[in-house]
């Protein structure tokens, strides 16, 4: 029972932490992994304690065996010893009655309310959806196929984690259940493959091939439709749907072989099931293979020429006492537009503490509405955000203050110290960090935003191998257009790949204003990240320096 006290304290801790959506939030869901441990050591204790009333009852049956033997062999005999009769009065009467409530306890009582109080905070179906979907996102985004995944080959990773049939039939379902046929077949196909290797499970065959089939019609191949749903019912003659669906996938094979003025082919027996790879559907955005490649680091390569032109230097802020006896490392990243990087920028102290500073108020990240300009989730930003002021922490004001030394801008007019937590699988697609939109009444008063400042959180090392930083990075597309025209021409893309306490600083907007020619940024398909930002307003924003640099070529120490 103090366990059981100690476990709903703890949970009632963690009640103040978990809110809805937690695979947003690698930040969050590391709160479950504790979660799980105590449930762990509750059920253990639960098993000890059936295991120690099993030895109880074992040890009552084999004594009573024994003296059942002696006494069933001679009753009369046995019973004409008066001790024996005494106790076989007492065994009847007190004993087999202890027995049976010894049995009758039940020391499931206290893992079931442990596993109750924690069921509450449990992640939900959305959370599962939401996993799932960022798989398949990482698999688009890194060219990486089921089977790999399935077998957890995944470049850089520490630990090794498999999928097994079930769990890949759970994946394809997902998809399907959200219209995503393409994925649907990649998953139904691995469970297949799995199965047909010799893997135990509990999902059937027939239930695989009946998504698969029908899945692998949505996709446009008939032939291979009914080719897998014939499978299907040679293994369930029964299964009524499948028999429907043949009859109807026949037909329209006829219907399309006839307007060609061909013949059906004669169905002819296979050994095996074929698995066929299709062509990923078109996106609705256009940028997304631009967008990709930049997250696999396959970003357009300045030239030598252009690459010649950027360099490091240490800069003192205009001989600003705080930097001059460690002034700040500063790196060129790219030329048009601007793009520099701060190197050692914050220490891993001060990281740690904004995290733990951001982690108790972490709730689901928002982008306006363009239409009703109202803050709403989006299924393209998949994090969860904090935002920090001065006055909470010396922490926040000291890396305010360094901020404010390296770029000569006061955070007087900027908004408040955002910090983003990425889940598994987290992005945040091409954006632009300015408001477009008339409706932004804030405009008026604050200004629009002028510039960003992040601060990364250091890179892991999954994915590396890719040649990407897989964390988070900002993506630049440029193109001729408008106010509120979104960019078509790219004049370059670029990325910039994080390392930790290192902090790229962009030109949101130019400082007069122009609404041409402005960048996007982005946040790639995630294993799992941080990072926290600032936003210059620029209503007023008056630069209090011009930086003072001593300037090297790179690469920076």
């Amino acid at each position: 029972m103090q366990f059981l006290v100690m476990t709903v304290w703890s949970v009632c801790w963690l009640c103040c932490k978990v809110q809805a959506e937690i695979f947003t939030s690698i930040g969050q869901m590391t709160d479950l992994i504790f979660a799980e441990r105590d449930l762990v050591h509750s059920l253990k204790e639960y098993i000890k304690a059936e295991e120690s009333k099993l030895d109880a009852v074992k040890s009552w049956a084999n004594r009573l065996d024994v003296l059942t033997l002696a006494s069933t062999t001679d009753p009369e005999g046995f019973l004409a010893h008066p001790v024996n009769a005494y106790k076989l009065m007492k065994r009847l009467n007190t004993e087999w009655s202890e027995l049976e409530s010894l049995v009758l306890q039940d020391s499931s009582d206290d893992f079931i309310a442990n596993i109750s109080v924690h069921k509450q905070f449990f992640p939900d179906e959305e959370d599962q959806k939401g996993a799932a979907k960022a798989l398949m996102r990482l698999q688009d985004t890194y060219h990486l196929d089921s089977e790999s995944f399935s077998k957890g080959r995944l470049p850089g990773v520490r630990y090794n984690a498999f999928l097994t049939v079930d769990d890949c039939f759970d994946m394809g379902k997902t998809a399907y259940n959200e219209n995503d046929y393409y994925h649907a077949v990649l998953w139904m196909q691995q469970a297949l493959r799995q199965i047909d290797a010799g893997e135990d499970t509990e999902t059937s065959k027939s239930d695989i091939l009946d998504y698969l089939s029908y899945s692998v019609y949505q996709m446009g191949d008939v032939p291979r439709a009914i080719e897998l749903t014939r499978r299907l019912l040679s293994i369930d003659p029964s299964h009524q749907r499948a028999g429907g669906n043949l009859h109807y996938f026949e037909q329209i094979l006829s219907n399309e072989l006839r307007d060609m003025d061909q013949t059906k082919k004669e169905h002819s027996e296979e050994t095996s099931i074929q698995l066929v790879t299709y062509e990923r559907p078109k996106d609705y955005l256009p940028e997304r293979d631009i967008y990709e490649a930049l997250c696999r680091g396959e970003g357009v390569k300045m030239t030598q020429q252009r690459r010649s032109k950027l360099f490091c230097r240490y800069q003192n802020g205009n001989r600003n006492p705080r930097l001059l006896l460690k002034p700040m490392k500063e790196e060129d990243e790219w030329d048009s537009p601007h793009i520099v990087r701060y190197l050692e920028m914050l220490s891993d102290e001060e990281i740690e503490k904004i995290k733990e500073l951001a982690k108790p108020r972490l709730a689901r990240a928002t982008v306006r509405d363009p239409k009703t300009g109202v803050l709403t989730t989006a299924h393209y930003r998949v994090s969860k955000s904090a935002w920090l002021e001065e006055y909470e922490d010396p922490v926040i004001a000291h890396v305010n203050q360094r901020i404010e030394d390296v770029t000569g801008l006061t955070v007087d007019t900027a908004e408040l110290l955002q910090v983003a937590n990425y889940g598994v699988g987290g992005q945040y697609e091409p954006h632009y960090d300015f408001s477009r939109r008339p409706f932004d009444s804030n405009l008026k008063v604050d200004g629009n935003r002028l510039a960003t400042f992040l601060n990364y959180k250091d890179e892991t090392e999954a994915f590396k191998s890719l040649g990407t930083g897989n964390r988070v990075a900002t993506f630049l597309n440029y193109g001729h257009g408008k106010s509120g025209a979104y960019p078509r021409e790219h004049r370059a893309q670029g990325g910039v790949h994080p390392g930790q306490g290192a902090n790229p600083l962009q030109g949101t907007q130019s400082h007069t204003h122009s609404h041409t020619n402005q960048p996007t940024t982005a946040v790639f398909g995630l294993q799992h990240g941080e990072h926290a930002g600032l936003w210059w307003e620029s209503n007023p924003q008056p630069w209090r320096c011009e930086a003072d640099v001593l300037t090297t070529k790179p690469p920076c120490a």
